[in-house]
């Protein structure tokens, strides 16, 4: 089925994101709260909601998005090219600039979107993130009264797992064992709240998060059977 899909159709894309400030005493008391009732199972006993506050970016109510990488395939007979952007910066602008891609050159019925865990986590982080900042969903997000089947969206986790749903495979791991070139070889997301809030390198964390992207766009071609791209047809915008 994937076989037959237009390459140049699917926008494949990744997302960084970090706790929404960078110390839990920044937050006012409800929201501590909030964010000690909501991360008590994810602590271990002797841990506290503070000392666990870095982690709070993989959540969308308590987390803010980075950066958002974008890539999408150009073709012209055996010719074939991946460009890649990424929008950074205020978290506002982001999302507007996303959804404005997408407006104007994937909002088609036959477009689709294309992440890693992306229907777990990247599609309804910024569809979360969205609604919270009063910005009105563009169609591929808004999956409200839509039949599984007519969910716009491509999961390379999904893919992978053949329904198979006990597994959960990274990124790293996937490419590893596929032959794909790593897209890990700089920082991990464990190292984003660090790199974005102590060393304030906004360029190092766009520059992962398009490896992950052209990772994602890898995978995919792997499980078509296709050849993966090379250096040369990677194109940064």
């Amino acid at each position: 089925m994937i076989n037959k899909l237009n390459l140049e159709n699917i926008l494949f894309l990744d997302i960084e994101t970090v706790p929404e400030v960078q110390h839990f005493s920044e937050l006012d008391e409800t929201k501590q709260h909030l964010w000690d009732h909501k991360s008590q199972y994810q602590r271990k006993e002797d841990e506290s909601a503070e000392s666990f506050y870095e982690r709070a970016g993989i959540w969308a109510e308590f987390g803010k998005i980075v950066c958002i990488s974008v890539g999408y395939f150009k073709l012209q007979g055996d010719l074939r090219k991946f460009r890649v952007t990424s929008f950074f910066g205020d978290e506002i602008k982001i999302l507007k600039d996303f959804k404005n891609l997408h407006i104007t050159h994937f909002s088609e019925t036959k477009h689709i979107l294309c992440a890693h865990n992306g229907k777990e986590f990247d599609f309804p982080y910024i569809a979360r993130r969205m609604i919270i900042h009063n910005i009105e969903l563009p169609h591929k997000l808004n999956l409200f009264g839509k039949k599984p089947w007519e969910v716009p969206h491509l999961d390379t986790l999904e893919l992978w797992k053949f329904g198979d749903y006990k597994n959960y495979t990274s990124l790293k791991l996937l490419t590893h064992i596929l032959g794909i070139p790593s897209p890990k070889d700089d920082i991990d997301g464990s190292e984003v709240y660090r790199v974005f809030y102590k060393e304030n390198d906004i360029d190092r964390i766009v520059m992962y998060c398009e490896k992950d992207t052209v990772a994602v766009a890898q995978i995919f071609l792997r499980l078509r059977g296709d050849a993966i791209l090379t250096e040369d047809d990677i194109i940064h915008i």
